[in-house]
């Protein structure tokens, strides 16, 4: 017999394991611009064949048991949502450095808490708090808190993608209840896949790369980064809500300094292990607190 506590553990590795396969996405990203391939083309082929090897996984009978209304929510919430969050976030970048991007973007679970706390939807109990503000200061020890004059475009562009996030954590988990995982995500992804087909067509940036490492680098961007990290998230999230979903997956930053470090040679300073250490204690009491709240059989 499983412990009543199992679904949550495993739930909270799902999520870690989403924001594993998120966090690689910048390291990735930066090796297949780095060899000449626009950011739009990136996308649209990583989305692209995630769709194809979603469409081998998910079983023709799950999609059709499915209200078409369903599966169209999930495939706008991607198309729009998770389409229109990764332009913002990246555009920003043309505003503001990339640490301040992901101080100001990670201040999402913060919006999260609230929201659900306003729509009564969650509780904002006094250990998520501190949960919270351990996982801000990781976050913000790990990338550093923007302390020179930032471009207000690109601050309320940043800002923007992460109010956006907040709201597209519990609406996804609205639209994706009762469906199975591989099909909300086949959903979700394939929603994202049109807008970026789209938007490549239109600017002339659709166009088959000629290198073997690229294609690797593109196929490790869809396999981890999309097929396995979407899929993750769906399934932690229908067990842990989005306020302790958002918490927890603020190990993203860790798991992108790490690969940074084995990948692009970057060095690993004391304040990522520090900030690291914050984030890992704030996911353990998220999981402790869930475990106690649930009763043993």
């Amino acid at each position: 017999m499983e412990s009543s506590d199992a679904p949550i553990g495993r739930a909270t590795l799902l999520i870690i394991l989403s924001a594993l396969g998120f966090g690689s996405i910048s390291v990735l990203t930066v090796l297949i611009t780095g060899a000449g391939i626009p950011l739009l083309t990136a996308m649209a082929w990583r989305y692209a064949l995630a769709v194809a090897v979603l469409a081998v996984l998910a079983r023709p009978s799950q999609l059709r048991s499915i209200p078409k209304q369903r599966i169209i929510r999930l495939v706008v919430i991607g198309g729009c949502g998770q389409a229109l969050i990764t332009y913002l976030s990246l555009y920003a970048l043309e505003y503001i450095p990339v640490g301040p991007l992901a101080f100001l973007f990670y201040t999402y679970p913060a919006w999260v808490a609230l929201l659900g706390a306003f729509r009564r939807t969650e509780r904002l109990t006094l250990v998520r708090v501190i949960a919270l503000t351990m996982a801000l200061a990781g976050v913000t020890i790990m990338v550093g808190a923007p302390t020179e004059k930032l471009n207000p475009i690109g601050v309320a562009l940043a800002l923007g993608s992460s109010f956006l996030y907040s709201a597209y954590l519990p609406a996804l988990e609205h639209v994706q209840e009762g469906v199975p995982a591989i099909v909300a995500t086949f959903s979700l992804v394939g929603g994202a896949a049109i807008t970026f087909v789209i938007a490549a067509l239109i600017s002339g940036r659709l166009f088959i790369p000629a290198s073997v490492v690229v294609w690797s680098e593109i196929l490790l961007l869809t396999l981890v980064s999309t097929v396995i990290a979407f899929w993750a998230l769906i399934k932690g999230l229908a067990v842990l809500g989005p306020v302790r979903t958002a918490i927890i997956a603020t190990v993203e930053p860790f798991f992108t300094a790490a690969l940074g470090v084995l990948i692009l040679e970057n060095q690993l300073g004391t304040t990522t292990l520090v900030g690291g250490i914050l984030i890992a204690s704030a996911v353990l009491l998220i999981q402790w607190r869930s475990t106690q709240l649930v009763p043993t059989s």
